[in-house]
């Protein structure tokens, strides 16, 4: 199946036959679907918190010692998808045809002024005409315009002010010295992105961040890292041979968000707060962004101070009151049910072997028709409950009680984490030890117009953080304003 200058392909990627292998092996075999216990709910498995827990929450994020914070906020890949729509419509446009009102390009070329991207200079007064829409859309993607088609979120325009238009990595360091700033005055930040936008981030920032260093009288630490070569998975055909490209090289696909694991266990602060790229608002909406990543991080460190104290007291005096109240905490708090142990021993160490692991608080809003992964409780195959972060591809359409249980789900992720990185000792966690290799994805894409299957590793929220202390939180509506689309900047969260 593979040749000497496959074997060399391989590893000269930083990979291995031995990786490669078990990769198609996945393909062949598919991944298990997970085993619903049912969704969380206010009823159990989401925390929402009244007023008085809210302040008690930030008082302690406040309070609260802890070894460096720290921003993380995945920007990798072009925007491309942002804005499939607008090529699909300047493909019609150019092919002669005209574009209905109300769908997208023709949405965005009458709104063209209210986009935080628009000068006179580059689109002129909006007209009610195919040629402005073309001339609009051929601006906005092509490189003789903005080039917006190809570069990354992260640079793009997103919001408009009175002295400033930011892009959406700005407003993400406007965000940092709101409510991520360490003792000495630093915000650090790590951002993920492809190395062929490393230039366009650098300039990005640098445009800005000298100037709001004196205005919010912080210093800003910022690093970058690429998604590792060595992580990408290897494409199939639908039979499940090895995808191979014209020149008989093999394919090799990036493999998703869950590589970023690789990433993430690099940072040596102890709380870091995850945000996707797209996820900022306009600076109206920070006192509700600010407040709800406080509480995060409070819970979270609310959640660690109690796990470490368990954990202290068992190395003290491992007494069966205490296993009992270990026991009641997982089960009340983070619905962990354990299985029946055969002794005290095995019971101890079933115990501490579920508090002593990394910790996330995700933040969960009502289901009001946004897209995202869903919060449920599963059944995991050490016999335990806990709850996770699940994708719709990942329940088992042909189970009726997993269905239901989707039917029954009240709120989704947005991708809101807050997360615990070191252990009651001081040490860092080894984050690649706590993920579930069998939550990966397997997904139909296409290359050159050739189908392929492409493997996607276990999510960073989801499979790859399958093994942590997890506590799930009701956060507003308002804390969750992602751009998925171009048109959706005419929300009034992005609006001035």
């Amino acid at each position: 199946m593979f040749s000497q200058n496959d074997i060399q392909q391989i590893e000269g990627r930083g990979s291995t036959l031995r990786d490669v292998k078990h990769q198609i092996e996945c393909f062949k075999s598919g991944f298990p679907w997970m085993k619903i216990v049912g969704p969380a709910t206010p009823d159990r498995g989401i925390m929402v918190l009244g007023e008085s827990e809210v302040k008690e929450a930030v008082a302690y994020y406040e309070k609260a010692d802890v070894d460096g914070k720290s921003k993380f906020v995945p920007a990798s890949g072009a925007a491309s998808r942002m804005f499939k729509d607008m090529f699909s419509g300047l493909s019609k446009l150019e092919a002669g045809e005209d574009l209905a009102d109300g769908t997208p390009g023709s949405v965005l070329a009458a709104h063209i002024k209210q986009f935080a991207f628009y000068t006179p200079e580059m689109f002129g007064e909006p007209e009610d005409s195919a040629a402005y829409r073309k001339a609009t859309l051929s601006k906005l993607l092509r490189e003789d315009g903005l080039a917006y088609g190809s570069k990354p979120k992260g640079v793009l325009k997103f919001h408009r002010y009175p002295d400033e238009v930011r892009t959406s990595i700005a407003e993400h360091l406007v965000e940092a010295q709101e409510y991520m700033r360490n003792a000495d005055g630093t915000c650090n930040l790590t951002i993920t992105i492809s190395p062929e936008h490393q230039s366009l981030f650098e300039q990005a920032i640098a445009e800005v961040k000298p100037a709001y260093e004196k205005r919010y009288n912080v210093k800003y630490n910022i690093s970058f890292t690429f998604q590792d070569k060595a992580t990408d998975t290897v494409a199939v055909d639908p039979s499940n041979k090895p995808f191979r490209k014209a020149d008989g090289s093999l394919l090799f696909r990036p493999a998703g968000h869950g590589a970023l694991i690789h990433n993430l266990n690099k940072v040596e602060d102890e709380l870091v707060s995850i945000k996707n790229i797209d996820n900022v608002a306009h600076e109206k909406l920070m006192p509700a962004t600010a407040l709800y990543k406080k509480v995060l991080m409070g819970k979270a460190l609310m959640l660690r101070d109690r796990i470490f104290g368990y954990l202290r007291a068992l190395d003290e005096n491992p007494s069966a009151q205490l296993l009992n109240e270990i026991e009641n905490f997982l089960d009340k708090t983070l619905c962990v049910q354990m299985p029946l142990a055969h002794n005290a021993r095995e019971r101890e160490e079933m115990l501490r072997a579920k508090l002593n692991r990394p910790i996330r608080v995700c933040g969960m809003v009502r289901n009001e028709g946004e897209p995202g992964g869903g919060p449920y409780i599963i059944a995991g195959k050490d016999g335990c409950t806990s709850l996770q972060i699940l994708e719709s591809v990942q329940i088992n359409p042909a189970d009726e009680g997993a269905m239901a249980s989707m039917k029954r789900a009240t709120h989704f992720n947005p991708v809101d984490l807050v997360c615990c990185l070191k252990d009651y000792k001081g040490g860092k966690f080894n984050l690649l030890e706590h993920v579930d290799p069998q939550a990966g994805f397997i997904s139909s894409k296409s290359f050159e117009g050739r189908e392929l299957k492409a493997l996607e590793l276990p999510g960073l929220w989801n499979g790859a953080m399958s093994d942590w202390n997890t506590l799930f939180v009701e956060v507003p509506i308002e804390t969750f304003n992602p751009v998925k689309v171009v048109n959706d900047l005419l929300r009034p969260a992005h609006q001035q």
